[in-house]
């Protein structure tokens, strides 16, 4: 067995947690998937897999290993998948990653429209509000709002957000519009609890400059689409990006004030591990990603 499909075979034993079924994979005996893995542990000198009667786990040194295993593995497909040259036909799996309100507004029509275009190429879209590991986690691409920390990776800017104060008409109606950031002093707010500081609202305006103001917080939640169906209703102000509420806006069910007063935009950008072996699908997706999002995600002047 060359080296390649060794750690493909260590890999399958990870993934399975049992020699038995991960051998089948490789048409290969229990017996000759423990010699595989035994040998593999001999020439590196160190134990990869704790096995009792019950239990496969990882050591430390097996956990490095696949995780190390899996992005070479993945780079070697990639190169595969490159040489075969961008006039073959576009085939294999992309997984994609999204803020959850986002991606099921935006990413998910768009690749609908992608699907439609590339009959050989299969897709998986995982949506959720927490910074994934793209190496680890074997992300393609991921949508990103915010400005990129990691230097490691690639990023195509696609547009921009920004965080906005909305209101229902009939709260406005009940309560009045702030003119000013000073003003909601007055007025009662919905906001986050997994926010570092859920209660502070900060502005900033071209002649008075930064400011950042305590609301009064009526209740707080931890989804952004609560919080929106919460102001729709009436509870009172919430602060969110803007391409949460776009629909309420363009609807009139929510109305934006302190407009005068908003922050820098925020920018969005699909990221991706690296360009250097990037698959023909991959380069395709970003680049049908990268035309149609600005189109259809965000606001123009």
């Amino acid at each position: 067995m060359d080296r390649l499909d060794e750690l493909r075979l260590f890999l399958a034993i990870v993934d399975s947690g049992q020699f038995a079924a991960a051998g089948r994979k490789f048409g290969r005996s229990p017996s000759s998937t423990t010699r595989i893995v035994a040998e593999l542990e001999r020439r590196l000198g160190t134990r990869l897999l704790q096995r009792t009667t019950r239990k496969l786990s990882l050591t430390d040194s097996g956990a490095r290993l696949a995780a190390q295993a899996r992005r070479l593995l993945a780079d070697y497909d990639d190169a595969i998948d490159g040489a075969i040259g961008e006039a073959a036909s576009l085939r294999g799996n992309i997984k994609l990653s999204a803020p959850t309100l986002f991606g099921s507004r935006h990413i998910a029509p768009l690749v609908r429209g992608f699907l439609e275009r590339h009959p050989d190429i299969t897709l998986q879209l995982t949506l959720e509000d927490r910074l994934v590991d793209l190496i680890d986690e074997r992300i393609d691409v991921a949508l990103r709002i915010g400005h990129l920390t990691d230097s490691s990776l690639r990023a195509r800017r696609v547009g921009e957000v920004r965080r906005i104060v909305v209101a229902s008409p009939d709260y406005l109606k009940r309560h009045g519009r702030p003119r000013r950031p000073d003003d909601l002093a007055q007025h009662h707010a919905v906001t986050f609890v997994n926010q570092a500081s859920p209660a502070t609202w900060s502005f900033q305006h071209k002649q008075s400059g930064p400011q950042k103001i305590k609301v009064s917080s009526r209740m707080e939640v931890n989804r952004a689409e609560t919080a929106i169906g919460l102001t729709r209703d009436g509870m009172g102000l919430t602060r969110v990006l803007s391409y949460q509420v776009a629909d309420e806006l363009a609807a009139g069910s929510l109305v934006r004030v302190l407009r005068d007063y908003e922050v820098a935009p925020i920018p969005v950008q699909l990221v991706y591990p690296s360009a250097r072996l990037m698959a023909p699908r991959i380069r395709s997706f970003l680049d049908f990603a990268a035309g149609e999002l600005p189109q259809t995600a965000f606001e123009h002047p």
